[in-house]
């Protein structure tokens, strides 16, 4: 035995299983508690007065000093000697700790090694859904009855709210069956969390029935990948979008990295020379995203701001960017792709892999997967060569029996569509063309603005596009449109 103190109790070795017991050499019943996982805590043993042997935890080591420790043991054993029994005490007030409690002890204890993300997602879930429902009911008296209101509740929209966060900010929480199953997900763990601390035996949220979650999986073809480059060239050309959240959501689809990983990327993580993003954090830890020559250009092409250490700086400058959707809503109405999410187009890199021939195992290790399972999903997609020598062998049997035909010899993948003129590569470039507003498009046309918004309400005039509350031409596709017009005009004449 020796005196427990911060340098004796960091020495002591944590065992391959089970657990380790050091007692203080000074304080009879005062020790530390080493388990298998690293786990460190401080705690008091003794008699109660019907004889038995008894432990209560104290805390963990980090959280309490050992001189903590040594006074918090002190205190309690003093009660001891009078006739207490902490452990019983503990025991009984668990017993009356609202579901509320117990989720709070949940975020504080369980959820103390996860990332923030994590945490903040558990905590929403509780503050927003779980409390206002059951934060008041015994959580040792809760039934699986409760558990079912609760989904139904949320899914009914019942916990909706919208409060200020700041000067400007806004939150609203809607519910719906999605935030219902993550409310029951979140509720499960707590309990179990619950059962491990003798709260409660059993977890009446396993076995409910969730609402069935529909997978949302979008893969963009070669022409939405065509007017997703022009939209974006056209958003470059006219300023009418950030620089930053352009080149975002390039990076999006050429590297096909999580949109937090391309929006809190810092220069530093940039390693050029091994073409590579080397992220010290992910939703799967530290990895390296392996990117390509494209990505590397779009990368070297946005500006540096002093003193900023991201790529992609935020508003004025200052942290990193935050807010990209509004900005991806403008450029994907504008490209035709209404549906598309921001996530899809992580989808839509992995795609492109898969029908190039490339295996899961290097898509799933490019995607940062940490489970086969995830790049699963892209299998049908991989299946291409399987599908063309299907289709071959039976073209040439088909021939051969004298049932060939044109349907039955055709290829069945979709014909790849080049890029628009002006564009370069899936993404687009502003190479040739020159994108102008109507005020220019009318003087060009020698039109009035008026005119041209007449055009645009028949459905007559020159091929437009709308960026953002923007109205825009390209300068070939109006001087095609005059020359087929004036053509007409001089044969009328």
């Amino acid at each position: 035995m020796t005196r427990l103190s911060k340098r004796s109790v960091d020495a002591v070795q944590v065992p391959a299983k089970g657990e380790v017991f050091v007692w203080d050499s000074e304080l009879r019943g005062f020790g530390v508690r080493v388990k298998a996982g690293g786990l460190k805590t401080y705690l008091i043993q003794y008699r109660s007065a019907d004889g038995r042997s008894r432990r209560h935890a104290l805390g963990r080591h980090g959280v309490l000093t050992a001189e903590q420790a040594r006074a918090l043991a002190l205190q309690k054993l003093a009660a001891v000697a009078q006739g207490s029994d902490p452990a019983s005490e503990r025991k009984a007030a668990r017993a009356a700790m609202t579901v509320a409690d117990l989720c709070d002890l949940y975020v504080e204890e369980r959820l103390a090694t996860r990332k923030a993300s994590s945490v903040a997602s558990a905590r929403a879930d509780i503050e927003n859904h779980i409390k206002p429902l059951l934060g008041r009911e015994r959580a040792a008296a809760i039934t699986a009855e409760d558990v079912d209101r609760l989904l139904l509740a949320v899914a009914a929209g019942k916990t909706a709210k919208q409060a200020k966060t700041r000067k400007r900010g806004v939150s609203r929480v809607r519910g719906g069956k999605g935030a219902a199953n993550a409310a029951i997900t979140t509720l499960s763990a707590a309990l179990n969390f619950g059962i491990r601390r003798g709260v409660r035996l059993d977890n009446p949220a396993l076995g409910v029935r969730k609402f069935p979650e529909k997978k949302l999986e979008r893969f963009l073809s070669p022409a939405e990948l065509a007017r997703l480059g022009e939209a974006l060239a056209a958003a470059q050309a006219l300023g009418v979008e950030s620089l930053f959240a352009i080149a975002a959501i390039r990076l999006l689809i050429l590297t096909g990295a999580r949109k937090n990983e391309i929006l809190t990327l810092q220069r530093a993580w940039v390693d050029t020379h091994n073409r590579c993003l080397r992220l010290p954090d992910s939703k799967t830890g530290a990895k390296v995203v392996h990117v390509g020559a494209a990505a590397m250009e779009v990368i070297a092409a946005i500006p540096a701001v002093k003193g900023n250490p991201y790529l992609l700086p935020g508003f004025k400058g200052q942290g990193h960017l935050v807010d990209l959707q509004a900005a991806w809503e403008r450029i994907r109405d504008a490209a035709g792709i209404p549906d598309v999410r921001l996530h899809d187009l992580r989808h839509a890199f992995a795609s492109l892999g898969a029908r190039g021939g490339d295996s899961l195992l290097v898509i799933g290790a490019l995607l940062g997967h940490r489970s086969a399972k995830t790049t699963h999903r892209y299998t049908h997609l991989a299946d291409d060569p399987l599908k063309d020598a299907a289709d071959r062998i039976s073209a040439e049997v088909a021939r051969l029996m004298g049932l060939s035909s044109a349907r039955v010899a055709a290829n069945r993948r979709a014909e790849v569509v080049q890029a628009p003129p002006g564009t370069k590569g899936v993404l687009g470039e502003v190479i040739e063309t020159k994108w102008v507003d109507t005020k220019a498009a009318a003087a060009f046309l020698g039109h009035t603005v008026g005119t041209l918004q007449t055009y645009r309400w028949m459905g007559t005039g020159p091929r437009f596009r709308r960026i953002g509350r923007r109205i825009v031409y390209a300068m070939g596709d109006l001087q095609a449109w005059r020359d087929e017009h004036s053509g007409g005009a001089a044969q009328a004449a």
